[in-house]
């Protein structure tokens, strides 16, 4: 039993193929609605974070398979590695992709990078893990989902020069940075162990995806109004407060026993 966890291929309910249609579907569907739709009804730039959470619980779901075969440390690094993948090929395939093609672009070029990355991985540093390189290109694919459709939730477009100006500009990247990395990083970190079960795990990634899409409708203010950052917010504590409730019904449901601990002693208490 290593630190990351089981020194094997986790099981899942959900087949990785599955688990790619969600994250790619729903990823692509989510983004190009928002930017289509919100031109017009700048309320509806939260589908953009609805197809951010796609990628994020597909990635957490890529990340949880490839981690436990014993990443241990790592599983924060292969998170942060996604999402800077993923913001170097966004903003590639936003610049050559044009007005409609960028998201694909992008989805392609950082899928050829986790390719690549896979393969250094295991060929080069010779990490021996049997599904690196798919999982690393699933990884990738899914960070540079979440950068576009988190942008989108900003600026109500995918636009190169709309994301450079009202995303990249203020410093908003670093934000969907941390946040998309967490989402796609802690649920495998927070739940790892022998009793890890697949659908626990991603309702963290649910929840965390959810906290993403809320910070992101706020900072939407500025270029999708008050309103529009009023709904997605209030659209990701709903997502946030049900992903967060289905999660604690499954500790209770997993954890031997479920009881309270009640205040901390005093120290006269404990003399």
């Amino acid at each position: 039993m290593s630190a990351g966890g089981a020194g094997e291929e986790a099981t899942s309910s959900y087949s990785p193929q599955t688990m790619m249609g969600i994250g790619i579907i729903g990823g692509l569907v989510g983004i190009y609605l928002g930017a289509l739709l919100s031109p017009t009804h700048p309320v509806l730039s939260f589908l953009g974070g609805i197809g951010a959470i796609c990628a994020i619980v597909w990635g957490a779901d890529a990340v949880r398979r490839v981690a436990s075969y014993g990443l241990g440390t790592g599983v924060p690094s292969i998170g942060m590695i996604a999402l800077g993948m993923g913001i170097v090929a966004s903003l590639f395939g936003l610049s050559i992709g044009g007005s409609f093609a960028g998201p694909i672009v992008a989805f392609i070029s950082a899928a050829t990078i986790g390719a690549i990355i896979g393969l250094l991985a295991n060929k080069v540093i010779g990490m021996g893990i049997p599904i690196m390189e798919q999982a690393m290109v699933e990884i990738a694919g899914a960070g540079s989902l979440v950068i576009i459709g988190l942008c989108t939730v900003i600026t109500g477009t995918f636009e190169y020069s709309a994301v450079i100006e009202n995303v990249v500009a203020p410093g908003y990247i670093a934000m969907i940075f941390i946040f998309g990395g967490m989402g796609i990083l802690h649920p495998f970190n927070a739940n790892l162990g022998p009793d890890e079960k697949q659908d626990r795990t991603l309702s963290v990634a649910i929840e965390k995806g959810a906290l993403a899409l809320v910070v992101a409708g706020i900072a939407s203010a500025i270029n999708e109004g008050l309103e529009a950052a009023f709904v997605t917010a209030l659209i990701g504590v709903i997502i946030w407060y049900l992903a967060f409730k289905k999660y604690f019904e499954f500790v209770k449901r997993d954890a031997h026993k479920v009881v309270g601990t009640g205040m901390l002693p005093t120290e006269e208490e404990l003399q």
